[in-house]
């Protein structure tokens, strides 16, 4: 679940998981690139960039 929130008072969101973490897999790669500018741990860098890498290569 998102962080300090229960079930009860935890709202659906289609953009989020259980755990609070962002689905990648409906954004554009303008979206992305946004994401990756306001994005400062790491982990979720790469996880963007290689989201923005598979975009890269199915567009082509």
């Amino acid at each position: 679940m998102a962080v300090g929130q229960n079930q009860r008072t935890r709202k659906n969101d289609s953009m989020l998981t259980k755990t609070g973490k962002a689905r990648l897999g409906p954004l554009n790669s303008a979206q992305l690139t946004k994401l990756l500018e306001a994005s400062t741990k790491p982990k979720d860098r790469r996880k963007i960039l290689r989201a923005l890498n598979n975009r890269q290569i199915i567009t082509k």
